[in-house]
């Protein structure tokens, strides 16, 4: 064998050990990016676990305030459906993005019925309300920190995706770019949730 033919031969090992590893780091990262969806997911249904509890309590005091409580129950059914869905597939944006929208009426429906509370200083006074909050609040700090985690791994992914050389792998193999998920609750609802505790 001639010099130029090791020399090619050498070459076209160090291109086919690259592409693999570079492969092989994007499948790692976007598996990163579910495993992180789980974190969020797990919190979500934590969330969703408290706000019937939540409901009941309140549901003592404010009888004439159906309306709201029930809001919250369909925003909350409707999130934890949407939450199932994305969780069957962490990485489709349309899963994620109906999650999010369902999630934004879950954080507004949770916001009036926090408002209606105010109202109520028996109901704010009640150890079962306050405790119900406090974890519903603990849980919206753990979903905000489960959703920073998610995004930092989405931005690895992304950059590693769309940095040259790895960006022909990426192409190749057809490794999506995947979207950040943003905040679903606004600035006035967790004032409100922090005014209620």
């Amino acid at each position: 064998m001639s010099v130029s033919l090791w020399v090619v031969l050498v070459l076209g090992l160090m291109v086919f050990f690259w592409a693999v590893g570079a492969y092989n780091r994007l499948v790692r990262l976007k598996n990163a990016i579910a495993n992180a969806f789980g974190q969020i997911d797990v919190q979500l249904k934590r969330r969703y676990d408290l706000i019937p509890n939540l409901v009941e309590v309140a549901r003592r005091y404010l009888a004439h305030e159906a309306q709201t409580l029930e809001a919250v129950i369909a925003a909350r059914n409707q999130a934890r459906t949407a939450e199932q869905t994305a969780a069957g597939n962490p990485l489709n944006a349309g899963a994620l993005g109906a999650l999010a929208g369902a999630e934004q009426l879950l954080g507004g429906a949770l916001g009036k019925l926090f408002a209606v509370v105010e109202d109520y200083p028996e109901l704010k006074a009640d150890q079962n309300m306050r405790e119900l909050s406090e974890e519903l609040t603990s849980t919206e700090n753990r979903v905000g920190f489960a959703r920073q985690a998610y995004n930092d791994h989405v931005l690895e992914y992304n950059d590693a995706a769309a940095q040259f050389p790895a960006l022909i792998i990426a192409r190749l193999f057809g490794f999506q770019p995947q979207a950040m998920l943003e905040s679903t609750v606004s600035e006035a609802e967790r004032e409100t949730l922090r005014i209620t505790l």
